[in-house]
């Protein structure tokens, strides 16, 4: 009876609450004449690059308009500043597509430089429509071109990993510098998304094979967006992702050590980041925004605590604790 009553509980959790009010346009309001004046300019793009108007509508949330088109797959590239292709994703994909033999999801597009399609949603799709060979490719294309900076909420097709999100998040960091050289981050958060992404992404262009997922808990509870213009945060945050490296090449020599004491733990540079987080107790209250400390402050206490790492410190034990409580080692 217990346990019916507590998976009744579980159920009842798990239901999704529809809002008491009804959003976005009547059935009525959804078709739109293709050179209505909110899409007009773009419709004439699609033309002039070689592509047909299929339709146009109000999408049903917002009620923005939308262009469906067809367009010749050479004209639609990746925004400049998205991730990088995974050639095994987009090769599994078309394969996918042949054995179904109907290419369905539109990529999402909006007009690029000289007289081009930029898709911040379907890179993987546009490189396996080239894989198979396609001539044309259909794509949902807004007017809006801001949307090109909204990656990563749209992004869907291939889950994102921390590396991927901070290269992405840098590379529009500055792109956005240039388009809007007085805007700050604060400007662009949604954008952005998180703060600390923008530090890890200069340390992922420098070092590929950085393990950001040990130092994100820290960084997450002491960065934050800047208000001063981009240009000048970018070059602050280029101090501090030099910093960053600087620790993690302290911390490798840690576990070098540690390794030759005997220690084959997966979890050994987990282990020592969390020694060194200067705000690994430090409990983040709900509605808090301020950070326990800079992130500068906080740089400066873990270069600090590698410098004096005790390594005839370390037991099994501690270590066994870690793998307990923490996921998949990167």
């Amino acid at each position: 009876m217990a346990a019916r009553k507590k998976a009744a509980r579980g159920g009842a959790k798990k239901r999704l609450t529809p809002r008491s009010e009804a959003r976005g346009p009547a059935a009525g309001e959804i078709p739109l004449e293709t050179e209505s004046p909110e899409l007009d300019s773009l419709a004439k793009a699609v033309r002039e690059a070689g592509g047909v108007v299929i339709g146009a509508y109000h999408e049903p949330f917002a009620g923005h308009a939308l262009l469906l088109a067809s367009l010749p797959r050479d004209a639609v590239e990746p925004t400049p500043f998205q991730r990088d292709l995974s050639p095994t994703h987009a090769k599994r994909l078309a394969q996918k597509i042949e054995e179904t033999g109907s290419f369905l999801d539109p990529i999402i597009g909006v007009r690029g430089a000289a007289g081009r399609f930029w898709t911040p949603n379907g890179r993987h799709r546009l490189a396996a429509a080239k894989v198979l060979g396609q001539r044309q490719i259909t794509a949902l294309l807004s007017p809006d071109e801001s949307l090109a900076f909204r990656i990563l909420a749209l992004n869907t097709e291939k889950a994102h990993n921390l590396r991927d999100r901070s290269l992405e998040v840098i590379r529009m960091a500055r792109a956005l510098a240039e388009r809007d050289p007085k805007a700050s981050e604060h400007d662009y958060a949604a954008q952005l998304e998180a703060p600390e992404l923008i530090t890890l992404g200069i340390v992922y262009e420098k070092e590929g094979r950085f393990a950001g997922g040990a130092y994100a808990p820290c960084l997450r509870k002491v960065d934050r967006f800047a208000a001063k213009p981009l240009a000048k945060s970018l070059a602050e945050r280029a101090g501090f992702a030099a910093r960053l490296l600087e620790i993690d090449a302290r911390v490798k020599q840690i576990i070098a050590a540690l390794k030759e004491r005997g220690f084959r733990s997966p979890y050994l540079r987990t282990y020592v980041v969390a020694r060194i987080n200067p705000v690994r107790f430090h409990k983040v209250k709900k509605g808090a925004t301020e950070p326990p400390m800079t992130l500068p402050a906080a740089l400066t206490r873990m270069a600090a605590s590698a410098r004096k790492f005790d390594v005839a410190s370390v037991r099994e034990r501690d270590l066994a604790l870690v793998a307990a409580v923490a996921g998949d080692p990167e």
